[in-house]
């Protein structure tokens, strides 16, 4: 016994064994493409078996409780289309919490509207610095893209709340779940999306309103973007449909208060 840790001693001094050797087994990066399967008529939304264990693993969401008919209103927002305004004047007007995901390129560039999203009571959440593939960066440059957009947003609010990831390009690994986890996130994928982001293909707010009716189901959690006029434009016939069918819209920090006191 004395020899043989004699000799592991020797192998670690010369460099045989890395930092992830034998003793502990290294984290799969092998990236995945966010992808779901949506059987539309109120039915929830279902995802690959590997993907709901690894998220279910590592404590992020897709979906919220499929026998309630909760919904969570989520934004990506890259850069500014001058549709923002226009959606926040409406969740103001309709008392409706969303969460937005912001790049640092936003941050920087709207601070007025960061604040605004703040100060009427909404999530702002962190969709990386420059917007890169986390499966396809080192452990210090995925740091470096959550902590650097972390730090503009405090000194935009003062605030040190950012606690859910929007994974940039629906790429991960069980990797870049892993290490975004240890970091205190919650990375939250969606249920429910369309093809709106291609602002010279915009096709009207009933293209956006069919879109959104024909696809929602308890539990949802809606992906639109905020550079879409049709979304601005549907936005305010979806959410009154919805809740005269009995939804409620509710913000991710609900979702997580409820995990938290189930366990």
């Amino acid at each position: 016994m004395k020899r043989l840790t004699i000799i592991i001693m020797l192998f670690l001094s010369i460099g045989l064994f890395s930092s992830h050797s034998v003793f502990a087994e290294e984290l799969s990066n092998k990236e995945y493409q966010w992808s779901f399967k949506n059987p539309r008529n109120g039915e929830p939304s279902t995802t690959e078996p590997h993907f709901e264990e690894l998220i279910e693993k590592y404590g992020g969401m897709y979906i919220g409780d499929t026998s309630e008919k909760n919904l969570y209103l989520t934004f990506d927002n890259g850069y500014e289309n001058g549709y923002t305004e226009i959606i926040l004047d409406l969740l103001k007007e309709k008392n409706v919490p969303a969460t937005f995901f912001v790049t640092g390129h936003f941050l920087n560039e709207e601070n007025d509207l960061i604040k605004r999203m703040v100060s009427e009571g909404h999530i702002v959440g962190n969709h990386s610095f420059h917007h890169p593939s986390l499966p396809e960066v080192s452990d210090d440059r995925l740091e470096r893209e959550i902590h650097s957009l972390e730090q503009a947003y405090e000194e935009v609010t003062g605030r040190t709340d950012m606690m859910y990831l929007r994974p940039p390009q629906g790429t991960f690994s069980e990797r870049s779940l892993s290490k975004t986890a240890e970091m205190g996130y919650t990375n939250v994928f969606w249920s429910l999306a369309y093809k709106d982001w291609e602002i010279d293909r915009q096709k009207g707010a009933d293209y956006a309103y069919d879109n959104i009716m024909e696809r929602i189901h308890p539990g949802a959690v809606l992906l639109l973007h905020s550079v879409s006029s049709d979304n601005a434009e549907a936005l305010p016939r979806v959410i009154d449909d919805l809740q005269s069918e009995g939804y409620t819209f509710k913000s991710l920090d609900e979702w997580r208060l409820k995990q938290e006191i189930s366990f």
